[in-house]
């Protein structure tokens, strides 16, 4: 069994970009969850990671299988899994079951990067309106201090509120102001 640590995580990341195997990084990342003790991260969040490189390596199948391992683990991640969940259905061509999905993480708690996830997928698979209305909501739910999702939720939002054609509001100035 084994402690792991963010170094670790962030060496194994960095080894993959160089070597541009994303498979090879999920099987390291699924033997770090296997052997997972304790450590500055969860087993869910390493699980999340690993479910990230299968979806890069081509292998949503697996992915999902590592996305539902981490939401079961129930350890601290920075998204919700079922996110990860809805855009690998949405990839393996299920939009109906990834739609009740995110329809179940807007009915309960969710934060910031979560808003971010489901509203990029959205977005990437054409349904505008609800992402907008997710972006929307996840740039106030980040409240009035300043961050790196906010902004990233601003951003998003802006690129979708002009593909919808509408006017310009109070979140644009957010986004004009953090410039």
């Amino acid at each position: 069994m084994a402690h792991v640590t963010n170094e670790q995580v962030d060496r194994l990341l960095e080894q993959a970009l160089l070597l541009d195997d994303h498979g090879a990084l999920a099987r390291r990342l699924d033997a770090l969850a296997q052997g997972y003790e304790s450590g500055e991260m969860s087993r869910a969040a390493i699980l999340v990671l690993a479910a990230e490189e299968w979806r890069q390596a081509g292998q949503p199948a697996t992915a999902l299988d590592r996305y539902q391992s981490a939401l079961e683990d129930g350890g601290e991640v920075p998204v919700d899994p079922r996110a990860g969940i809805a855009d690998t259905l949405f990839e393996l061509d299920r939009p109906e079951e990834a739609r009740a999905l995110i329809a179940a993480v807007g009915s309960g708690d969710w934060n910031p990067a979560t808003a971010l996830t489901v509203a990029e997928t959205l977005m990437a698979y054409g349904d505008l309106d609800a992402a907008h209305e997710w972006a929307t909501d996840g740039a106030r739910a980040c409240g009035a201090v300043g961050s790196g999702i906010r902004d990233s939720l601003l951003r998003t939002r802006y690129r979708i509120r002009v593909d919808l054609g509408l006017p310009e509001d109070d979140l644009d100035a957010l986004l004009d102001a953090s410039r």
